[in-house]
């Protein structure tokens, strides 16, 4: 006969649950009170405490936060809306206007003097009918307007033999200096270098980078020349080969605006400029250019230059031209600056946190 002691018999009527957790289950709910039916539990994760994982986490959070803010992440049309107001601002100040057209007038002058000798190095060194023709399509493409008429005149003072072509060599080398010399300034000016190089020095870094320029217009004549005979031996005459050639010559043009924008950014300021910076400023300046260029020929009808300087018409539109892409190299000089500045100052912040 099995007896049952009082603590046993009253086991179902103190505990709810049975199983292994039931004494677990017991000593809880002794010790901890009960909940009302009407109470709700805070189920909202705590913050995270002060050990040493904790303010780890938090330490890298915090990081990311900051580089997620870097002027390197935005986009392009971010930061053209950043220092956009600014580069206004700039290019509205006298010395800007100054530069400019200094930069216009000696661009005039050392102009025809390196088409004259490009028409004579392609005719009389290369021999080459095809990158001749290809120097006129490209100085027909640049031109604003008076295009027969200009490359009429350079076609006569290339053919002529004399001293016409060692006297555009020389007035190529002084123009050079004019162009520049003002350039040097200003971007000195927009870096904050304080000093500027002296003259020599000056022309020495002048008479390189045109030498470099007439290399890069060369090597652009002759691959767009090589590219243009290969499509006419596939291709033939006909309207698929003109559209594909003007585009490749347009393509080709482009590229050497470029490339001489941006060895004007990097190699004329007298202090050092980081490739980094002045590479997408010579990118978008050039396609600027090349959109500008298009605007400058829709506006010249309301212009109307002819009336009011008559024959000298043709000089005052290049000299417009001139002076808008000057002021365009400039503005692309400041953009690439300014967003350098801020580049370099939201690093110093950055690392100044961590």
């Amino acid at each position: 006969m099995i007896t049952m002691s009082p603590s046993s018999s009253e086991a179902p009527e103190n505990n709810s649950q049975t199983g292994p957790f039931r004494s677990g289950s017991s000593t809880a709910s002794a010790a901890s009170p009960a909940l009302k039916p009407s109470a709700t539990i805070d189920a909202r994760p705590s913050p995270l405490g002060a050990g040493s994982v904790a303010r780890r986490i938090l330490a890298e959070d915090t990081r990311q936060e900051l580089f997620r803010h870097l002027p390197e992440t935005y986009s392009l049309s971010h930061r053209l809306r950043r220092h956009g107001l600014s580069t206004l601002r700039y290019l509205m100040q006298t010395e800007v206007h100054t530069y400019a057209f200094s930069v216009a007038a000696n661009s005039i002058l050392s102009f025809f003097p390196f088409i004259v000798l490009l028409l004579t190095v392609v005719h009389r060194v290369f021999h080459s009918q095809e990158m001749y023709n290809v120097v006129l399509q490209l100085v027909r493409d640049y031109l604003p307007s008076n295009q027969d008429f200009v490359i009429r005149n350079l076609q006569f003072l290339a053919s002529v033999q004399g001293r016409g072509q060692v006297l555009s060599f020389v007035m190529l080398l002084i123009a050079s200096t004019g162009v520049f010399l003002p350039l040097e300034v200003a971007l000195n000016s927009v870096w904050g270098f304080k000093k500027n190089r002296s003259y020599l020095m000056n022309l020495v870094v002048s008479l390189g980078l045109a030498l470099a320029c007439g290399c890069l217009a060369m090597l652009s004549i002759a691959l767009t020349a090589h590219n243009l005979r290969v499509l006419g031996r596939a291709l033939g005459d006909g309207f698929i080969f003109a559209g594909l050639g003007f585009v490749v010559m347009k393509a080709s043009a482009i590229a050497a605006t470029i490339c001489i924008y941006f060895l004007i950014y990097w190699l004329l300021p007298h202090g050092k400029v980081p490739i980094r910076a002045v590479l997408p400023a010579a990118i978008v300046t050039g396609l600027l250019s090349e959109g500008a260029k298009y605007l400058y020929i829709l506006v010249l009808p309301w212009l109307n230059f002819q009336e009011v300087y008559g024959p000298f018409s043709v000089s005052v539109t290049l000299i417009f031209w001139s002076f808008w892409n000057g002021m365009l190299l400039l503005g692309g000089a400041y953009l690439s600056a300014a967003e350098h500045s801020d580049r370099m100052q939201a690093r110093r912040e950055t690392a100044g946190l961590q």
